[in-house]
């Protein structure tokens, strides 16, 4: 596993996923204007020797609104996004609002964790209710674009539940099994051109795939 700024194999050390997260996050918030930036929720009691005094932790996304619109047009699926509304509204930590078809609030979580085990990144996500009532997949799923289902059916992609390896909470994640294959199949495209993937862009070139099966994209800015 390439252990230095260039990714080859499809695989990150811990310290490559801090790079990259940092990386991801910094992107996001130049190109990415009409969202909330990511943040880095720092581990505290998880202390690793990382170089440059890095340390451990995972990606948030905090404080999104998104209208899911009934009038979209099949060439634009993509969620609709406002966030000024959140002024008037309680806020709360990482969370995501979905207006659905009954006009009930429904709330989203989105968290970007290093697997230790596959040695990748792998998107968690809840979804709730207002009260706090959590959201079954078969739920999350119409809240979705039809997109992002249609992606899931005709991909390998699984959402399975999980306790989050953090929090201690039920969450649900997108399997990362496939990660290191399709990651492995960009470097070695990056190496036909002469160069290898930077470990800077490796979140922001899986995020471009991960992120359309939950209904969020990436501009295509952020590749360059």
């Amino acid at each position: 596993m390439n252990s230095g700024r260039e990714v080859s194999d499809g695989r990150l050390t811990v310290e490559g996923f801090s790079v990259a997260a940092r990386a991801f996050a910094d992107k996001w918030k130049i190109h990415n204007q009409s969202f909330p930036p990511w943040s880095w929720v720092p581990l505290i009691n998880r202390t690793l020797h990382l170089s440059n005094q890095q340390e451990e932790g995972y990606l948030s996304l905090e404080e999104i609104l998104i209208l899911s619109s009934l009038e979209e047009s099949p060439e634009d699926e993509s969620l609709n996004v406002a966030t000024d509304c959140l002024e008037k509204e309680e806020s709360v930590d990482h969370t995501i609002l979905v207006q659905n078809q009954e006009n009930e609030a429904h709330y989203y979580d989105f968290h970007i964790v290093y697997s230790s085990s596959y040695k990748v990144p792998v998107l968690y996500f809840r979804g709730y209710c207002s009260g706090g009532q959590p959201l079954s997949l078969d739920v999350i799923k119409k809240d979705l674009p039809s997109c992002s289902v249609s992606l899931l059916h005709e991909s390998k992609w699984t959402f399975i539940t999980q306790e989050h390896p953090y929090l201690n909470r039920p969450w649900f994640k997108l399997h990362p099994c496939g990660t290191e294959d399709w990651i492995k199949l960009l470097s070695q495209s990056s190496i036909s051109t002469g160069c290898q993937m930077p470990v800077d862009l490796y979140l922001v070139s899986w995020f471009s795939v991960v992120g359309q099966v939950v209904g969020l994209r990436i501009p295509l800015e952020m590749l360059n």
